[in-house]
């Protein structure tokens, strides 16, 4: 009866995991699919728990109170401008959680296992090891503990495929020798290190790639987790996260034009072309000044803001939201401009303006607001820089050249709000801030932000 109950509510939870991943297309539905996603998850932890293979309940409630505690506090604590950390984290978690139960079934079962099992196993705790530990080197990238440049060396694709060779090779092993209790904790180990050695080389400009490939990572560990328990509901929901999260990579690299390979194998932006990067932020000009951005916004009919990392560190989406709300009580049509590689994770930003109660309808794809720049009368960029840089579309040597970019420099006048001159993650000098449409606002963005507010308020 139980087992029965129990693949019941797994089938139940699969359909909602499906139904939950179908609403997270659309930023009007995301938030019922987060919902459809964790009610599947409560129920299909409630079919575990009625399941046959459970001997005490006990450790279960430790676990439950964990990580109920943890991710309470995750949630209630981290800012939404952490948001890529914390993503970074979760997958840590999921990947460790997965290691710890294949190297948990292997150390009860050891050599009773078959080969297929043994092959579930090994991967894994290869993919489950992999993730953990190259979320950890992605967050602490992401938090500036490790250099956010790629840490390159001459032989790191060797050493890299050879590690991966020997955890496969390994496995492989495992399969007709599975009482090899020495090997299968060496392959462990090599797995954790191929998670450093892989995240390492990646730098900053690539994590929003970084952590969808990180996710996928986890769910096929998952799937695999699924296969070694002959658990239905962890091979489904495993395998979607797996592949949507793979497909999202894609994507990504499609929308930074570079190969996917590229990605993995290359470090991206390890060394500057010219000294573009040396002025370490300062300003080499004394810039526009707010009465100098008043003017040109009070004046305009039309606005559209293209938000950025910057926009993130300053944490200033809120005040940005005021901003753009004053202008439209003045008349002003005010749209927002999304990147899909801006920020730090895959949809960054949307994350950020939906905190701040922006309206979904107002945020524009690239696609769909590229051919609005030309007639619009100021493009107000927060925070980003590669991502509106013209040199992609024109500079073979650029290594950013091919980059879909938001045509913010065809706007009648461009307003950059940026703590300096010093260059995005790509570390090449920026077109865009010498262009005599464009007007350089120098300081912190919520400073300036909050600035302008005033300013506005005050406007007669």
């Amino acid at each position: 009866m139980t087992t029965s109950v129990a693949e019941l509510a797994f089938l139940l939870a699969s359909l909602l995991f499906v139904f939950g991943l179908h609403n997270l297309r659309a930023p009007e539905t995301s938030r019922r699919g987060v919902l459809l996603a964790g009610f599947a998850m409560a129920i299909a932890v409630a079919g575990t728990l009625f399941g046959n293979d459970l001997v005490r309940y006990d450790w279960i409630v430790v676990g439950v109170a964990v990580g109920s505690a943890v991710g309470i506090a995750m949630a209630l604590f981290i800012p939404m401008a952490k948001m890529p950390e914390r993503i970074a984290l979760s997958h840590a978690f999921g990947g460790l959680a997965a290691a710890l139960v294949g190297i948990a079934e292997y150390s009860r079962h050891g050599g009773a296992l078959s080969a297929a099992k043994i092959a579930a196993l090994g991967f894994e705790v290869l993919l489950g090891a992999v993730t953990f530990t190259g979320s950890l080197v992605a967050f602490a990238k992401l938090q500036g503990t490790i250099a956010e440049r790629p840490l390159t060396h001459r032989l790191q694709n060797g050493l890299n495929m050879t590690v991966l060779a020997a955890a496969l090779a390994a496995i492989a092993y495992l399969t007709v020798h599975p009482a090899d209790f020495q090997l299968f904790y060496a392959m462990v180990g090599g797995a954790f290190l191929l998670g450093v050695l892989l995240v390492l080389p990646i730098g900053g400009a690539d994590m929003p790639v970084v952590i969808s490939l990180l996710n996928s990572y986890a769910g096929l560990a998952a799937a695999a987790t699924g296969f070694a328990l002959s658990n239905t509901v962890l091979i489904v929901c495993g395998a979607l996260d797996g592949a949507s999260g793979f497909f999202l990579s894609l994507a990504m690299s499609k929308a930074m034009n570079r190969s996917f390979s590229n990605i993995i194998f290359g470090g991206f932006g390890q060394e500057n072309r010219t000294d573009q990067a040396g002025d370490g932020g300062r300003q080499s000009s004394p810039g526009a000044t707010i009465n100098d951005a008043l003017i040109v916004l009070t004046s305009a009919r039309s606005l559209i803001i293209v938000p950025g990392y910057g926009m993130a560190a300053a944490r200033c989406q809120h005040v940005l939201r005021e901003l753009a709300e004053l202008l439209e009580q003045r008349g002003v049509t005010v749209k927002y401009a999304i990147h899909p590689v801006a920020g730090r994770m895959p949809g960054h930003m949307n994350v950020l303006l939906a905190e701040a109660n922006v309206p979904y309808d107002k945020l524009y794809d690239i696609d769909a607001i590229n051919s609005e720049f030309a007639s619009t009368d100021v493009a107000l960029v927060v925070g980003a820089n590669d991502v509106v840089n013209p040199a992609a579309k024109h500079d073979p040597n650029s290594p950013i050249y091919g980059m879909p970019i938001l045509d913010a420099e065809s706007a009648r006048t461009v307003i950059v709000l940026k703590r300096g001159m010093s260059p995005g993650f790509a570390k090449i000098d920026n077109e865009l801030f010498a262009r005599p449409n464009t007007m350089m606002l120098f300081g912190d963005a919520n400073k300036t932000l909050t600035e302008l507010v005033r300013a506005l308020k005050e406007f007669s």
